[in-house]
């Protein structure tokens, strides 16, 4: 009877581990009969495996292995195992890990012109960012990144973020004057909150909760889903939908691994990085949708900008182009002409 108990229970334990690289690899298939891979590449994510992004990285991984015969191997490790975005950016530039998503907010501390991208009240919807993207503009930034190491991919979406507060609803910009407004560690998102007249205060993402609660922050910026799964909603139930930056995100690889794979295998790739970009993107609007139902439904007030409110707040970022993006004006006027077609 304990040899057989035993035995079962070695036999789940194998299963288990079976499963749990699996998921390491972020595949699900059978890979018993399939030859050993030429290629097993690390692609790093800083977002939890539910996240759409992370999605999108396991979907990237398996069109990738399926497309090259089991020949390239994709490992996706989520939630910043392999370190936060900077740190990524970094190691990728040396051959230190093959793959990443990140967010144009980290690789413009490398690429400056990415800035331009990320500018607030740039866009004045979601279609208007996808169409300059997706056309000539966004290729010639997919293309900027030669001579630093890395390789684009693909786009991925990212949402919009808008400003969230504690005490009271933010409904025009006088509100903002003196708020104490939490931001990530970004020259430009300090540059912004400041010209709407409020302290700009950094801080990691996972202390925002308990400074709002606290009251050491009187507001915060973020998109619907980060939101409501950190529930900030809980310490500050008032949401001002004015989409002050969207910030796209890319797919790279580093150009120390894109060199040692065989060129029949970069086409491959980019295929399948512009799939999964484009399964990211449902799942994202998904995902926003999901979390304003949530949200709403919890009872927070939600407050929308009305267009001659926003304009004041657009109007406020003026010298915030001059600074950041005055060499690059030419491009900022395509994509706001872009906006008007």
């Amino acid at each position: 009877m304990m040899r057989r108990t035993l035995l079962a229970f070695c036999m789940f334990g194998m299963l288990a581990a079976g499963s749990a690289v699996c998921g390491l690899a972020g595949c699900g298939r059978n890979r018993q009969d399939s030859p050993a891979p030429e290629f097993v590449l690390t692609y790093a994510e800083n977002q939890p495996e539910d996240y759409p992004t992370t999605k999108g990285a396991y979907r990237f991984a398996e069109l990738v292995y399926e497309k090259t015969g089991g020949k390239v191997e994709i490992q996706v490790s989520a939630a910043g195992v392999l370190g936060e975005e900077q740190s990524t950016i970094e190691q990728m530039r040396f051959g230190g890990i093959d793959f990443a998503r990140v967010s144009l907010s980290s690789l413009s501390d490398f690429v400056p012109g990415m800035n331009v991208l990320q500018m607030p009240y740039l866009y004045t919807d979601t279609e208007h960012m996808w169409q300059v993207l997706e056309g000539e503009i966004g290729d010639r930034f997919l293309d900027s990144l030669d001579g630093f190491g890395l390789v684009a991919l693909s786009w991925y979406d990212a949402g919009a973020r808008n400003f969230y507060s504690a005490a009271k609803p933010i409904e025009r910009l006088e509100d903002m004057k003196g708020m104490r407004v939490r931001v990530q560690e970004s020259e430009l998102m300090k540059a912004v909150v400041e010209a709407l007249g409020a302290s700009a205060v950094p801080m990691a993402y996972d202390e925002v909760y308990s400074a709002l609660e606290k009251g050491s922050i009187d507001a915060a910026e973020n998109n619907w889903p980060s939101y409501d799964s950190m529930r900030h909603y809980e310490v500050a139930p008032f949401y001002t939908v004015d989409e002050h930056t969207r910030v796209p995100e890319m797919q790279l690889v580093s150009e120390v691994t894109w060199k040692k794979l065989p060129e029949e295998y970069h086409e491959i790739i980019r295929q399948c990085a512009r799939e999964s970009a484009a399964y990211e993107r449902r799942l994202w609007a998904e995902r926003i949708q999901e979390s304003e139902e949530r949200v709403r439904s919890a009872g927070c007030q939600v407050v929308e900008l009305s267009a001659e409110e926003k304009g004041r707040f657009r109007e406020a970022m003026l010298p915030i182009y001059g600074e950041y993006c005055s060499d690059y004006m030419d491009i900022i006027e395509e994509i706001l002409e872009a906006g008007k077609r």
